[in-house]
């Protein structure tokens, strides 16, 4: 039986992006210049948009074009239509190019081993190679910019595959001359009233993890100095003001003027591969069998025994 359902609304999703634009700049003089178009064109654009829609979008006043009731209920439906635009585009192309894989690692991690297997076993492919912010794993798989990211966790996993591979030790980054340097090892007892620095605008949930808080007995972590990006917090900790929770590093890595102190009764960091659930692409699959291969097991402080792989939707 033949689908009676009316047709979808035929709108330009150029107009629509249009009119996201003019919304983020609330003038249609910026937004043409963000759009390189002339106010005129663009002012007709909308219009077109308004007619399909059958709406006002736009209060204009001399003060600036506000969103109407109508703009304020469309645009946050506009700005999803437009992600799911993208994700389409992106996976239609994935699939008619299934020779093609982009790998994502956070800061820290090193893929070479595993990069370099894949491309040797499949000369005929594309790979690509993006570092992340620790933050963007989940979206950056979701938006399709990347098809396997190797990361630490804690990051949503839902609607991911999730292979565990090692766990890091975590350790307390302190000054050379602070009084818990050059101890066999501390706890968090020892650091109990230690600030420890805060990033403006960072994850919540890396946040907590990073800074144990809250701490075991439910009590919250000392807050410490809110600074503006990761790096500030080492000029903090080598000026004694601060303390901060990291991995085991390479003494040749660490600021001569810092130093690490091994954290006992701590849970680890662990290092996982993430791939999107039900991924089709042979090279991912590939991929994982060879980050299994070269990554799983490793261990910073000695050897040790595989984790399980384990499925996340």
């Amino acid at each position: 039986m033949p689908d009676s359902s009316p047709p979808p609304a035929a709108f330009d999703l150029r107009l629509v992006w249009c009119f996201t634009v003019v919304a983020e700049y609330r003038h249609f003089g910026r937004a043409a210049e963000a759009l390189h178009t002339t106010q005129p064109s663009l002012s007709r654009q909308i219009h077109r948009l308004e007619q399909q829609l059958g709406a006002r979008l736009f209060e204009r006043t001399p003060h600036g074009n506000h969103l109407t009731e109508a703009g304020q209920v469309f645009l946050p439906l506009a700005t999803e239509l437009l992600r799911t635009a993208d994700q389409a585009a992106a996976r239609t192309r994935a699939a008619a190019r299934p020779s093609r894989i982009t790998v994502g690692y956070t800061p820290g991690l090193i893929i070479t081993p595993v990069v370099r297997e894949l491309r040797h076993r499949h000369p005929d492919a594309e790979v690509r190679t993006l570092h992340l912010a620790p933050d963007e794993p989940r979206p950056a798989l979701l938006d399709h910019r990347v098809d396997a990211v190797v990361a630490r966790l804690p990051f949503p996993t839902d609607g991911l595959d999730v292979t565990a591979l090692y766990d890091e030790p975590r350790v307390l980054v302190v000054s050379r001359e602070h009084r818990l340097a050059g101890k066999e090892s501390v706890t968090l007892d020892d650091i109990a009233d230690e600030p420890l620095p805060q990033v403006r605008g960072s994850d919540p949930l890396l946040s907590a993890f990073w800074r144990i808080d809250p701490r075991p007995d439910g009590r919250p972590a000392p807050s410490g100095p809110l600074i503006e990006a990761v790096e500030d917090k080492f000029e903090l900790i080598a000026a004694g003001q601060a303390v901060a929770i990291s991995v085991h590093v390479h003494t040749h890595t660490m600021r001569p003027d810092l130093t690490t102190v091994p954290l006992e009764g701590v849970e680890p960091s662990h290092v996982v591969l993430a791939t999107r659930a039900r991924d089709r692409n042979g090279l991912v699959a590939a991929f994982r069998t060879y980050t299994r291969a070269h990554l799983t097991g490793l261990d910073p402080a000695g050897p040790a025994s595989a984790p399980p792989s384990r499925s996340v939707e």
